[in-house]
């Protein structure tokens, strides 16, 4: 049964009663209401994944390196961390109410009656006087109905939240770095594919010059062997424009300018580890776990408590007001305890009609709080969503790199045997040709899978809410 968030509300206002209507309402996710299992978890360890660090399963000291600089220096994750400090300063503005306002004033004053002001004939005669005053005065709001209680849980949520959110960035920033890296990482293994190709495919044109040059065969195979070589070649440049991309995006992750990354960047290193037993908990760990979730759920609360503040400003409010302090002619007499002034009024104020603002400011508070929810409720859809897909992603990519390694095995024992034949004159040299042209292709979908499964291992850490480091400041 869903937990109806509302019933809080109403506890908060200390009523003892639901709201009219609460059964239409909008209902918030409970661990409950979540699957018990993912769709692919017979693939996958059923416990907690590791919050911190993730990417350091990939094994790759270099990932381990941008992602120092990057959560240190991205302008992203900056901004984030300047608006916890914002609702900090929030909270504690909203708390600073629960304190009296005490202040102190003080002068000198001196003044003239007119005599000329009236239609008396006879002048009044004027008067001066002069005279010093000092006061300490103070109100006090005395939070009865629990007005400003409410706001400042309120604030209190919303700065829970801001945390989360910062959370969220690191999340979004570290997959977004180790996703980067690895189609770096892909391109470059690419380019390597397609070096080592078009070197073999030199070898080759100068196999078919030399039988050409004997009489062998004619000027058609000098042809097509061409053609396969420099088409091989025209792929270089876009991978090289792939490469440039990739160090210039992590660059900016990184909050840095693309020259201070690309020597070190341009050195190509190995493929990240990417295959390795993943744990992924269990589909309510996402309530707990994902700060995305943790966020939204932060940001009902502060609407519930909102709902509170509103219903209790239909309430009388009460004030402790005073002052005391000094006045007098003579600075000499200013302390005496003669000069002493002061005033002690406790009041009370209670809004009886106001147009349909309280009903309205009310209206408004439920109608943000049922938002919250229903935005909470589909956070919770789109993270449930998020990790079947990387789930199903990885696994299908895993499936697709084993058989396409068998198949790049195969590609080149064609082209071996057909190059073998072809030298002794027993096959034509189109076998060759579509020997080789299908060896480039399979090595380049080997080297892709092995990418696609990378990413998708990078999407199922986010998806799952690992990687980030609680902000306590």
């Amino acid at each position: 049964m869903k937990y109806n968030w509302l019933c809080c509300c109403a506890l908060c206002l200390g009523m003892g009663m639901p709201f009219s209507g609460m059964s239409q309402r909008p209902q918030k996710y409970a661990d409950e209401d979540l699957p018990v299992s993912w769709h692919e978890d017979s693939s996958y360890v059923q416990k907690l994944p590791i919050y911190d660090n993730w990417w350091k399963t990939f094994e790759d000291s270099t990932l381990d390196s941008l992602m120092i600089i990057a959560v240190s220096n991205n302008n992203d994750l900056l901004i984030a961390e300047k608006r916890i400090r914002m609702a900090k300063a929030q909270l504690r503005i909203q708390q600073g109410q629960y304190a009296p306002v005490i202040q102190l004033s003080g002068g000198w004053i001196k003044m003239k009656n007119s005599g000329t002001t009236t239609s008396q004939t006879v002048p009044i005669p004027t008067e001066k006087t002069e005279y010093g005053t000092a006061e300490l005065s103070t109100n006090w709001e005395i939070d009865v109905f629990g007005s400003i209680r409410n706001r400042v849980k309120s604030k209190k949520e919303l700065y829970a939240a801001s945390q989360d959110e910062y959370n969220a960035a690191m999340v979004s920033l570290c997959a977004q770095v180790a996703d980067t890296y690895a189609t770096l990482r892909t391109l470059q293994h690419q380019y390597q594919v397609a070096e080592k190709n078009i070197a073999s495919q030199k070898v080759i044109l100068g196999i078919t010059e030399a039988r050409y040059n004997s009489g062998l065969v004619s000027q058609l195979d000098v042809s097509q062997a061409k053609s396969v070589y420099y088409n091989t070649r025209s792929t270089l440049p876009s991978i090289r424009t792939g490469i440039e991309q990739s160090i210039n995006t992590l660059a900016l992750l990184l909050g840095l300018f693309p020259d201070e990354l690309k020597e070190h960047l341009s050195v190509i290193r190995p493929l990240p580890l990417h295959i390795q037993g993943i744990a992924v908990g269990i589909p309510a760990d996402l309530l707990r776990q994902r700060p995305d979730i943790r966020s939204a759920e932060r940001n009902v609360a502060s609407s519930a408590a909102l709902v509170g503040a509103s219903k209790s400003d239909w309430f009388p409010k009460f004030y402790l007001k005073g002052s005391v302090g000094f006045s007098s002619h003579e600075s000499n007499k200013f302390f005496n305890h003669n000069s002493l002034t002061y005033q002690i009024a406790p009041t009370i104020t209670w809004t009886l009609f106001q147009g349909t603002q309280l009903v309205q400011a009310t209206n408004a508070a439920r109608e943000q709080l049922d938002a919250n929810i229903l935005q909470f409720n589909e956070i919770v859809l789109t993270a449930v969503q998020e990790v079947e897909n990387a789930m199903s992603s990885y696994t299908s990519a895993i499936e697709e790199e084993t058989m396409l390694k068998e198949v790049v095995y195969q590609g080149e024992e064609t082209l071996k045997l057909s190059l073998r034949l072809y030298k002794e004159g027993l096959t034509p040299f189109q076998n060759v040709l579509d020997a080789q042209r299908s060896l480039f292709g399979y090595e380049n979908s080997l080297v892709s899978a092995q990418g696609n499964a990378l990413s998708a291992l990078i999407q199922l850490y986010k998806s799952l809410g690992g990687g980030w480091i609680v902000n306590n400041d």
